[in-house]
């Protein structure tokens, strides 16, 4: 990976910061994102005096506002002179209700809309840079998920587990669709699930639920390093340059779910997520 640029969002807690670890280890510049500049700087330094690679960064922005998105877009289009890997790992699970700055459902803004808005403004540089890789973390969750076009903001939805499956699912609808858009250019795209991990995730749980899971449920759970090497294995796997719009669990290209495989369910998705996010479809 050594002088490859790669962008891992979400990455000053759990799988992300064992993403960013390990990819700094292998030698790549490493922009460590988290939504509160301060640990991400701080997070950045330790990695950089751990690994030993100077080439080790912070960026910020709050995916709950996709104001900020547009900012590090614009940020690191003219900050960077290439861009090899983006990685989408942000992610979080918001509690029934609960709102992003933009008025829209917060499971829904932050794991997908914020993702969407922010791989697409940064497409030219990608492009610029091809042979590149988009890496979207998704989740085995989706399978029990089915989109419900007048309901995106989950306003009928009961309790944060829903919301969340429904965020994944759309997670690998915009892969599908990435990958078509991106066919011949040089630019790949692939979905993995990183596996339970014990992670910063469920931290908007309510106390009853993150002492079940944190407590018994944490022995079914894996390491967040474990939880990593899907992220770095398609973002550095050297066989998987043209490999595009598939699904990886265990570092294994396996089948979503049928809805997941719905060309008319991502191409309807494609175009409400860009009018609700602003974006030219």
């Amino acid at each position: 990976m050594n002088g490859r640029i790669c962008l891992v969002t979400g990455s000053t807690h759990g799988i992300g910061l064992a993403t960013a670890r390990a990819l700094a280890e292998m030698g790549a510049t490493v922009l460590v994102h988290g939504r509160d500049g301060v640990r991400a700087r701080a997070v950045a330094r330790t990695l950089g005096r751990d690994t030993g690679n100077r080439n080790v960064r912070s960026v910020r922005a709050d995916f709950a506002e996709l104001a900020q998105v547009r900012r590090l877009a614009q940020e690191l289009e003219s900050g960077l002179p290439r861009l090899d890997v983006l990685i989408n790992n942000a992610a979080v699970m918001g509690a029934p209700g609960a709102r992003s700055a933009d008025g829209y459902d917060l499971t829904f803004a932050v794991n997908h809309l914020a993702p969407f808005l922010l791989t697409n403004l940064l497409l030219g540089r990608l492009r610029q840079s091809a042979p590149a890789r988009i890496i979207v973390v998704a989740s085995e969750a989706h399978r029990r998920a089915a989109l419900d076009f007048g309901d995106l903001m989950n306003a009928r939805v009961p309790g944060f587990l829903t919301a969340y499956e429904r965020s994944k699912l759309a997670n690998l609808l915009l892969v599908r669709s990435l990958a078509r858009r991106l066919a011949g250019s040089g630019v790949s795209v692939n979905a993995l699930h990183p596996g339970l991990v014990a992670s910063h995730l469920f931290r908007g749980l309510p106390l009853p639920l993150r002492l079940l899971l944190l407590g018994p449920g944490r022995l079914a759970m894996i390491s967040t390093e474990r939880g990593a090497r899907g992220s770095v294995y398609l973002a550095s796997a050297p066989g998987l340059g043209g490999e595009s719009g598939g699904y990886y669990r265990r570092c294994r290209r396996v089948a979503p779910s049928a809805e997941a495989e719905s060309d008319a369910d991502a191409e309807r998705l494609w175009l409400e997520s860009a009018r609700l996010t602003g974006l030219t479809a």
